[in-house]
């Protein structure tokens, strides 16, 4: 049954839940639960309603708001229609939803939560409006939704110069990714019940999402407002019959604080993805120590490599080998290479650069010619990406991290490129000059970022005063994992021979031991 579902069109997939036995449960989100047959007349109708819009072929959609049921009937209906869609989560600042906007030129916004601010003349439908559209049940032929290498999502990450970069990930890349993760290297339960917990603009959102949807399982979904109250949060985890956990390594790190996170009271638990930052052996240790017969899976990947593209399981003999835990070995249709500074291999356990290539490489940044000839390539007649990652791969093609080339790190499991931050911040009327480095914690996670200013003159009478201001001007620009959490006021910034910020000598003063 599973070989025939998966050369099966994805779309068609999951309306058939519809088909078979509407009152499947697709989606569990508070007080609210929503079923297959919902999906289906949900974007059927939304999908009808864009089609008669007739706005340009292949145009991207931007979908803006939380993690309520209508943003994945939306995804859904934008997808039938033939468009991809850009998610926009509804904390995005409105200067990045501005940028995103000039970016991407969308055909239009469809505003499941009310939009900030005015996108100038754009086609908008509000959120009064796709309620009606969702209210009605029409007859819909699905003849034109996205297919083969057309592109199914753009997810827009950091970008240099304080500019985001909208990955583009096809239907092809896509449904790579949801084979893989819905067969054998995992063996993930027949029944899925998955997590959902982090914003759908941040592509681990996509682990839980595709994969449960295209096997007809049930999503179930943590809001910001709960992972941010662990009150709440620790009263509402256990009342989820989960039995697949996705998250950062820094999400299920605050869940192990709680006495009660155990086998014991999550009896169904027993699948952990991890993704988006660095495993370490301590949270490792920590888990399975919690949940002795559970499977814990290491996993890495590039938002251009569609969410993940190695795995390994991590047992206590692979606990006890490493002192630093390996990202795995790739997945089908893509392979890895290490290469130096010029481009060339590198021999076995040698550090270098990781590049990629195969079935799961974006095509490149929307609209963005000059990055994506930066970052990506052709290898062997595939296509390729430079990840600016530091990585071993041993002779049967184990991989192994190392941390960033450049100065791109990871907080919390989002990226962020320090450049970036520093440039926003800089524009502030306190700050003259500025720049921006992590401070690392033992086991080799960015544990905050700390920001070196040169002040302008100003009339606070100290420096918390000082910083307050500053932080409360970076809320207007910049997500809220992207705010330094400590800054540190000199005279002048350390230059290096050539004139610019030392950045590495206040990396290195920040990371003395």
């Amino acid at each position: 049954m599973l070989e025939r579902d998966l050369i099966r069109d994805l779309i068609n997939v999951i309306d058939s839940y519809a088909e078979n036995g509407g009152d499947k449960l697709a989606y569990h989100y508070g007080n609210q639960t929503n079923t297959y047959m919902d999906l289906k007349h949900y974007s059927d109708a939304l999908a009808k309603h864009i089609d008669q819009m007739q706005l340009p072929k292949d145009s991207p959609i931007m979908v803006f708001g939380g993690k309520d049921f209508a943003m994945i009937a939306t995804f859904i209906a934008v997808v039938k229609s033939g468009h991809a869609y850009i998610p926009v989560d509804i904390d995005s600042p409105t200067e990045r939803l501005t940028l995103i906007n000039e970016i991407a030129k969308p055909a239009a916004v469809i505003a499941v939560e009310a939009l900030p601010v005015d996108l100038g003349g754009l086609p908008v439908i509000s959120k009064k409006e796709l309620a009606a559209i969702f209210s009605e049940r029409i007859s819909y032929q699905v003849t034109h939704a996205v297919s083969g290498n057309q592109t199914f999502y753009i997810i827009f990450t950091s970008g240099t110069t304080g500019v985001p970069k909208g990955v583009e990930i096809s239907y092809n890349n896509l449904m790579s990714f949801v084979k893989w993760l819905v067969g054998n290297d995992f063996h993930l339960p027949a029944q899925l019940q998955m997590l959902q917990q982090p914003a759908y603009s941040f592509d681990l959102s996509v682990m839980s999402l595709y994969p449960t949807l295209f096997k007809g399982g049930t999503l179930h979904v943590l809001s910001k407002k709960i992972t941010d109250n662990f009150l709440v949060l620790f009263t509402t985890l256990p009342t989820l019959p989960i039995n697949v956990w996705v998250s950062t390594p820094s999400f299920v790190n605050i869940c192990l604080l709680e006495p009660t996170f155990d086998a014991k009271h999550y009896p169904s638990l027993n699948y952990f993805l991890f993704c988006g930052e660095e495993l370490t052996v301590r949270t490792a240790k920590m888990l399975k120590k919690k949940f002795p017969k559970a499977h814990v899976f290491n996993t890495y990947g590039p938002t251009e490599a569609t969410v993940a593209m190695t795995q390994i399981e991590i047992t206590d003999e692979i606990l006890e080998e490493f002192d630093r835990l390996p990202i795995g070995y790739v997945k089908d249709g893509m392979h890895a290479r290490i290469i130096d500074d010029q481009g060339n291999p590198v021999s076995d356990g040698t550090q270098g650069e990781l590049e990629i290539y195969g079935t799961s490489v974006s095509k490149g940044y929307l609209n963005n010619p000059e990055k994506t000839s930066q970052a990506f390539l052709t290898h062997n007649g595939q296509p390729a990406y430079k990840t600016g990652d530091v990585a071993t791969m041993r002779q049967d093609g184990l991989l192994r991290y190392y941390g960033r080339k450049d100065f791109q790190v990871k907080i919390n499991g989002y990226r962020v490129e320090l450049e970036d931050v520093a440039i926003l911040v800089s524009k502030g009327k306190y700050v003259k000059q500025c720049v921006v480095v992590p401070k690392y914690n033992a086991q080799h996670q960015v544990s905050m970022l700390i920001a070196y200013i040169v002040p302008n003159k100003n009339r606070f009478n100290n420096e918390l005063d000082l910083t307050a201001a500053i932080k409360s001007d970076l809320k207007a620009s910049m997500m809220s994992y992207m705010i330094p959490q400590k800054i540190v006021y000199r005279k002048s910034l350390p230059l290096s021979n050539n004139g610019k910020v030392d950045i590495k000598s206040v990396i290195s003063e920040v990371n003395l031991r």
